[in-house]
């Protein structure tokens, strides 16, 4: 009887896993389609999925009427910035909370863990004024500079990543005369590259699709980054949402990509992340 139901389930859960798929997909298929079409027959009634013809012209179009080389260059040098900074700040401070002994160490995981819960729009208005006194405003500065200081969701994850690896490896690191530096270096980084690149992952993507804090932070044209660009596609009064869809297929890209070729590492980081708490 066991086994009968054994098919059923398997085709609920590949029915399910469709449709749930579909719904995640349609938006990317109406972007795919809108970016193709001339303008008047994006929100032609009724709708019409393929273009007839094609108007492939919108994606030179989009990328030429902005200077979109340049802003993708501005935060493809934003973005590797703040990967290095959160790799470097996030994988020192998760170390030391997985494996040095100290008083209060849990207590300050736990206000590490709470800062998570402020809202950004919270911080937004004293870290602008700070900035703005050290005359960083109109720079990258802001955009870069706090990656160094660390991120409390990818020291956790990192924290627990750690915790998964046996403290024996560092013992016997210990005993061949390596300080704690060189086994992090040695031992533990080496271990630790799913996690690694799962940091590294969800940092590109959140610099990369960061539209309020380069908005914040970037007066002049030349510094601003593709999101911003992307707005120059909206007047006041309409949207010319044929391009606006190309500009943001060719926007989106990038992540796309980095998650496909490293999709292997991001969830055996994720998954091995996530066992031990």
């Amino acid at each position: 009887m066991v086994g009968s139901r054994a098919p059923f389930r398997r085709f609920v859960s590949l029915l399910l896993l469709t449709l749930s798929a579909a719904l995640f997909l349609t938006p990317l298929i109406w972007m795919v389609s809108s970016s193709l079409k001339p303008e008047y027959q994006i929100f032609a009634m009724p709708p019409r999925l393929i273009p007839n013809p094609p108007r492939w012209a919108n994606y030179t179009e989009a990328l030429s009427y902005v200077p979109f080389g340049r802003y993708a260059l501005n935060t493809l040098l934003i973005a590797v910035l703040t990967i290095i900074g959160h790799l470097f700040s996030c994988t020192l401070i998760a170390y030391a909370f997985a494996r040095l002994r100290a008083p209060g160490r849990d207590a300050l995981f736990l206000v590490v863990l709470a800062t998570m819960m402020l809202p950004y729009p919270v911080t937004m208005v004293p870290v602008f004024m700070l900035f703005n006194t050290l005359g960083w405003v109109n720079t990258y500065l802001p955009l870069v500079v706090p990656a160094f200081f660390g991120s409390p969701f990818y020291i956790f994850l990192l924290r627990q990543f750690f915790l998964n690896i046996s403290p024996e490896l560092e013992d016997a690191a210990s005993m061949d005369g390596a300080n704690r530096l060189q086994t992090l270096w040695y031992v533990i980084l080496p271990l630790s590259r799913p996690a690694l690149a799962t940091v590294a992952i969800f940092s590109f993507q959140a610099s990369w699709n960061d539209f309020l804090a380069p908005l914040i932070y970037l007066h002049d044209r030349s510094l601003y980054t593709v999101t911003l660009g992307l707005d120059f596609f909206r007047s006041s009064y309409d949207v010319n949402w044929a391009y606006l869809m190309a500009a943001s297929l060719v926007t989106m890209l990038p992540v796309v990509l980095i998650f496909f070729l490293a999709q292997r590492y991001f969830i055996e980081g994720i998954s091995l992340g996530a066992v031990k708490g």
